[in-house]
């Protein structure tokens, strides 16, 4: 036997005599019989080759190499202590750290909240919220960065294990005093002499309207932008209307504008939740993805507040 076949067991008897001093009281604390007691100090004596206390009728004391182990013993079963403790208390969910990555619309909308009520509940975890769009959202997890992303399907997922979290139908925004706001729907083709005003296609929005406005008369305003706020600012000093997922709505909350719902069965967004594959995610992650299932549906389905 040698010192690596020791268990913190060993370790702590050993400790316990050389506080304890006395082969009787020291068993007792350890809850072992005498006699198995001092077999487990002739173990340890043994896997490490030496004589580590000094026995007499009366006492026990510590050999000079039992001194030396002393403080490396203590330090094993103190630093194996807190990793177990570290270690349920992440079971717990009361410690830890999650990493989030998610579609801006998201990460300003439906997610805050859900943050805070997992803060509320978990005040121990560190919190991390990454809003990117669609191939920054898939990276982050790739590296390790995020737990799991949130993020619209696309065909750069294959090496990740997805699940799908909720849909996300279109609407068009546009000015109160435009022709379609007070449609209870519109259709893609009432937008024929509408000048639409596009997100970059680099957005996951983008990818997901071109190829249904492919086959429909439509008209462009020139006009390509990056940020939802910009777009929204553009629609009120009416440049032009937007067709945008309802997860974005909160973007155009504005009392110049309103939101119609697109009756365009062809146009949705799929929102998935993406995470590594093979990989189980950590009790606190868990119980962030479980809050977010939880919450995101019913953020996805907007009421016509703005009307």
């Amino acid at each position: 036997m040698t010192p690596h076949n020791l268990s913190t067991r060993d370790l702590r008897g050993f400790l316990a005599l050389a506080e304890a001093k006395h082969f009787r009281r020291a068993a007792e604390r350890c809850q072992l019989s005498q006699a198995a007691f001092s077999q487990l100090i002739r173990r340890v004596e043994t896997a490490f080759g030496m004589s580590l206390f000094e026995r007499s009728t009366r006492q026990v004391s510590l050999t000079a190499e039992g001194e030396v182990l002393v403080a490396a013993a203590a330090r094993i079963v103190a630093d194996t202590d807190a990793a177990l403790a570290d270690l349920q208390d992440h079971a717990a969910r009361r410690k830890g750290r999650v990493g989030v990555a998610a579609l801006p619309s998201l990460a300003a909308g439906s997610l805050p909240e859900i943050f805070s009520l997992y803060r509320a509940r978990h005040p121990g975890v560190q919190l991390e919220l990454f809003d990117a769009l669609s191939d920054r959202c898939v990276a982050l997890v790739r590296e390790g960065r995020a737990d799991f992303a949130l993020t619209a399907a696309g065909p750069s997922l294959t090496e990740f294990d997805t699940r799908p979290l909720t849909t996300d139908d279109f609407y068009l925004v546009c000015r109160r005093d435009h022709r379609l706001a007070a449609r209870r729907k519109v259709r893609l083709q009432d937008l024929a002499d509408c000048p639409i005003i596009h997100l970059a296609r680099s957005t996951s929005v983008r990818q997901h309207l071109e190829p249904v406005l492919r086959d429909v008369p439509h008209r462009s305003s020139g006009l390509e932008v990056e940020q939802l706020p910009t777009a929204a600012a553009l629609i009120v000093s009416g440049l032009g209307v937007s067709l945008v997922p309802g997860l974005t709505l909160a973007y155009f909350r504005n009392p110049e504008l309103t939101a119609v719902p697109v009756d365009s069965p062809g146009l949705a967004r799929r929102i998935l939740v993406v995470q590594r594959k093979g990989r189980r995610l950590s009790a606190p992650a868990q119980a962030m993805l479980e809050l977010v299932e939880r919450n995101i549906g019913r953020a996805a389905r907007p009421r016509r507040e703005s009307r």
